[in-house]
């Protein structure tokens, strides 16, 4: 199964301060946590944060939701000390924020490895700078341990001096080269966060629009926001049963020596084929993991 595989449709920020917030954690129906140490987390409470954290992810109880460490900069005077903590915790990554380069990615796997980070513990970058953007497909590349870009796209929006607009068009270059290069990686991506808690029409355009652009999901700021961004990420049983009615015609049809077929009027090839696996492994996996939930 290709990286991206995995169900990441939702995947929600919880600050690291609020054990309250960590404890709900293990109940909301999202794929993936983010399990905050920067932005969400006051200076003064930066130790205690990485502490927690750290206790809540080798606690467990999470069941097979992907737990993420967001840790803060390197160039800040945590960094270092969040990788080094978190390379223990048993998380499945740590996520770097402020990325513009791939030896900052390096930096952060020597860190890891030099404080026991098991081989399987992925990296996950932030992308929320112009220079983020511009060097994406080298980010991506950077390391066999780099696993899923995510768009930062409140910081981006900051940097460029742009607006958030409906439709999102002062951001759709950005967005695109880092789809760009996370697929030329192999990489997941995830869309950035939608600020206006109030806006469900909003909001859901916004999680339609990231699904037709291509990213695996979506990053969220609050539990309310759990539920309908999964609706819109997750594979249409109609689509999931036109999946399997074609993997099975053209397996039929190589076993009679045939490239291509015809299924209902349309011309099937493996290019459908492999697009088809990836739907069908995807909903699989979202069955998996709402059925380990209850």
């Amino acid at each position: 199964m290709p990286k991206s595989a995995r169900p990441r449709r939702s995947v929600l920020y919880m600050p690291g301060s609020n054990l309250r917030a960590l404890e709900k954690a293990k109940s909301l129906p999202a794929d993936g946590l983010i399990l905050d140490l920067e932005d969400a987390v006051a200076p003064d409470s930066k130790e205690i944060a990485r502490k927690q954290v750290c206790e809540a992810v080798a606690a467990g109880g999470f069941g097979m939701r992907e737990l993420i460490v967001r840790v803060n900069a390197l160039s800040t005077k945590w960094g270092y000390e969040d990788i080094a903590a978190a390379s223990k915790s048993g998380a499945d990554a740590l996520l770097l924020p402020k990325v513009e380069s791939a030896d900052a990615i390096r930096h952060m796997e020597a860190i890891m490895r030099a404080n026991g980070a098991p081989e399987s513990m992925t990296i996950w970058a932030m992308m929320e700078t112009p220079r983020s953007v511009l060097e994406s497909q080298r980010i991506a590349e950077s390391t066999p341990r780099m696993e899923c870009l995510v768009m930062g796209t409140s910081d981006l929006a900051k940097e460029l001096d742009c607006t958030h607009t409906h439709e999102r068009l002062p951001f759709m270059t950005s967005l695109g080269l880092c789809l760009l290069a996370a697929r030329a990686a192999g990489l997941a991506i995830l869309d950035g966060v939608y600020l206006d808690l109030n806006d469900e029409t909003g909001f859901e355009f916004a999680c339609k629009q990231g699904s037709e652009l291509g990213f695996d999901g979506k990053t969220l700021i609050h539990p309310k926001q759990v539920g309908p961004c999964n609706k819109v990420f997750t594979p249409r049983p109609e689509d999931v049963a036109w999946s399997r009615k074609i993997i099975g015609a053209h397996t039929a049809a190589a076993a009679r020596g045939e490239g291509v077929v015809v299924v209902d009027g349309k011309l099937i090839e493996n290019l459908h084929v492999e697009s088809a696996r990836r739907v069908v492994s995807m909903a699989d996996a979202i069955t998996a993991m709402e059925a380990s939930s209850n």
